[in-house]
C-alpha cells in the first residue's frame, strides 16, 4: 500500500476476507483508489460465489452454535463492547474512510461516531424486543415471539460505509441473526476494520462474515443464495431491482433503500436565516452523494428570487479539495461518477447555472473533483428535477400555492425524505400528511442523523425500514403460539 503519513498503520490486511472467524485471502484482488488523488493505495480480496457459499455455511454454523445459543442480554453486551472499541478507534477509522471514500475529515469523524452509536443503541435494544399476549377463546393462552430470520445478507454502498454497516448489521446482530456483509468494492476498508474490531470484542465466529468483491460476482451470489433468509441492500434502483428479483427466486424478504430526489419546501413565511444553512448543506454534504440529499428546493414565488440569490451567495463560498484538507466538499468517489454528474449538468438549459463553488488550486490533478452547482430555471419535469444525480447539484423551482407545492414535491418516482419550512403550525401538519416520503422534517433537515429514527422510503426509494426499533422488527419474524389448556 502506498504510505500516506497521515493514514494510520492498518491493523489488518485489506486483501483478506472474514469467513467463519478466520481471515483468508482470495486468489485475486481488486485495487483500492484514493478519490482525492486517483492513486492506488492498496488491494482488497476479489470474493466470488464459492466464498459466499462458505460464508453462508459459516453463518449457519454460528446460528447452530455459540451465537445462536446466546441470550439477548449477552448479545447486547457483545455489541456494547464493539461500540466502545469503535469509539476508541474512531480517529483511525475516520482517517481510513477519508482516504478510501474521499469524504472530508469532519464528516468521516461524524460517521465513525455514528457507527459507535448504532452499536450502543442496538446493544441496549437487544433484550427489549418483546412479544405480546393476545386475548382469545376461553381455554387458550396465545402469545407471540420475535425470532431472527437466521442468515442475513447485507450489501452496503460506498457513500456512507460505516453508517450503513452500523444500522444494518447492528440491528441484525441484535436480533440474533448471523450476517454476511458485502461492502462496495469502491469502499471496503472500514467494513474490514469494523469486522476486526468485532472479532476482538468477542463476537463469536461466523456471526459476522465479510466477503469483499464485485457486485456482479460476490453481490449477485449473495442475493440468490438459498441459504440466505433476508437481504438488506442500499444503492441504486437498477441494482435494487436485480437483487429483489434474485431474492424472489428463494421467496426471501428484502429491505431496499434506493435513493431519492428529496424536496425542500420553502414558504413565504419561512425563517430564511434559519433555513439557508440546511437548504445548502442537505444538497452538498458528502459531495451530494447522499440518498436523502435535499436536491430540489421548492420556493413560494414571493421569496423565490431572494432564496436563489442567498443560496448563490453561499455556493460561491464553497470550496472543493482533498478530503484530508477538510474543506466543504471532497472529491466524488470515482471518475465514472464524475462523468455521470457532468452528463446531467450538460442537460442544463442556457443560463440555468446560478452559482458554483470552486475547486482549490491545491487539488491533485488525478482527483475526481467537481464544483457544486446551483441551478434555477429547469422546470419540475426536467430530467435534472426528476432523476437522482448523486452529485453536488441542486435545482430551485418556484410554486404558487400549497397545492402546486405538493404536486411538485410528490411528482417524482421517489419518496425518501422531504422538509417543510414554514412558521404556520397548521400548514406543517397538513403538508406532513400529504408528503409522499418516509421521513418528513419540519423546519429542519435530517434531525442530526437520528440513529433512533426509522428510515426508508416509498416508490422507487424502496421499502422496509432501517434505524430505530423499526429495524429490529424487520430483522425478525413473528411466531404465534396458541396453547389450548381447557
Amino acid at each position: 500500500m502506498r504510505r500516506d503519513p497521515d493514514l494510520p498503520q492498518l491493523w489488518f490486511d485489506p486483501a483478506e476476507m472474514l469467513i467463519g472467524g478466520r481471515w483468508r485471502p482470495a486468489s485475486q484482488t481488486l485495487p483500492v483508489e484514493d478519490p482525492s488523488t486517483g492513486f492506488e493505495i492498496g488491494r482488497i480480496a476479489r470474493g466470488r460465489a464459492g466464498d459466499i457459499a462458505e460464508a453462508v455455511a459459516a453463518a449457519e454454523a454460528a446460528r447452530a452454535g455459540d451465537w445462536g445459543r446466546m441470550t439477548a442480554t449477552e448479545r447486547g453486551r457483545v455489541l456494547a463492547r464493539i461500540g466502545r472499541m469503535v469509539r476508541e478507534r474512531a480517529e483511525d477509522l475516520a482517517l481510513i474512510e477519508t482516504t478510501d471514500v474521499g469524504k472530508p475529515l469532519t464528516q468521516a469523524r461524524a460517521d465513525a461516531q455514528a457507527l459507535a452509536r448504532y452499536m450502543e443503541f442496538y446493544a441496549g435494544a437487544a433484550d427489549k424486543v418483546m412479544g405480546e399476549t393476545i386475548p382469545y377463546l376461553d381455554g387458550y393462552t396465545v402469545y407471540t415471539l420475535r425470532e431472527p430470520h437466521g442468515v442475513t445478507g447485507h450489501i452496503v454502498p460506498w457513500n456512507y460505509p460505516m453508517q450503513i454497516v452500523g444500522r444494518s448489521v447492528g440491528a441484525a446482530l441484535a436480533m440474533g441473526n448471523a450476517c454476511i456483509l458485502k461492502p462496495a468494492e469502491e469502499a471496503s476498508l472500514t467494513a474490514l476494520a469494523f469486522a476486526r474490531i468485532a472479532c476482538e470484542a468477542g463476537l463469536p465466529a461466523g456471526a459476522l462474515n465479510v466477503v469483499t468483491g464485485l457486485g456482479e460476482e460476490a453481490g449477485a451470489a449473495l442475493s440468490c443464495h438459498p441459504g440466505v433468509q433476508h437481504l438488506s441492500f442500499t444503492g441504486s434502483v437498477a441494482v435494487g431491482r436485480l437483487i429483489q428479483a434474485a431474492a424472489a427466486l428463494n421467496v426471501v424478504p428484502v429491505t431496499l433503500e434506493l435513493g431519492g430526489k428529496s424536496p425542500q419546501l420553502v414558504f413565504a413565511d419561512a425563517d430564511l436565516d434559519a433555513a439557508l444553512p440546511f437548504l445548502v448543506n442537505a444538497g452538498i454534504q458528502n459531495a451530494g452523494q447522499t440518498c436523502s440529499a435535499g436536491s430540489r428546493i421548492l420556493v413560494e414565488r414571493p421569496r423565490y428570487d431572494e432564496v436563489v440569490s442567498r443560496m448563490a451567495e453561499r455556493y460561491a463560498k464553497l470550496r472543493v479539495g482533498p478530503a484530508r484538507d477538510d474543506l466543504d466538499l471532497g472529491p466524488l468517489i470515482s471518475a465514472r461518477q464524475r462523468e455521470i454528474v457532468e452528463g446531467f449538468l450538460a442537460m442544463a438549459p442556457e443560463g440555468a447555472v446560478s452559482a458554483q463553488g470552486r475547486i482549490v488550486a491545491a487539488a491533485p490533478a488525478g482527483g475526481h473533483y467537481l464544483a457544486p452547482t446551483l441551478l434555477a430555471g429547469p422546470g419540475p419535469d426536467h430530467p435534472l428535477a426528476q432523476d437522482e444525480i448523486f452529485g453536488p447539484v441542486q435545482i430551485v423551482i418556484p410554486f404558487a400555492d400549497e397545492g402546486e407545492a405538493v404536486a411538485i414535491a410528490n411528482g417524482t418516482g421517489y419518496g425518501l425524505v422531504a422538509s417543510i419550512w414554514t412558521e404556520s403550525g397548521a400548514r406543517q401538519m397538513r403538508l406532513a400528511k400529504r408528503m409522499r416520503a418516509g421521513q418528513v422534517f419540519l423546519n429542519n433537515y435530517g434531525a442530526g442523523g437520528g440513529v433512533e429514527l426509522p428510515f426508508g422510503g416509498v416508490g422507487k426509494s424502496g421499502h422496509g425500514r432501517e434505524k430505530g426499533f423499526e429495524a429490529l422488527y424487520g430483522f425478525s419474524v413473528t411466531k404465534t403460539v396458541a396453547a389450548r389448556h381447557g
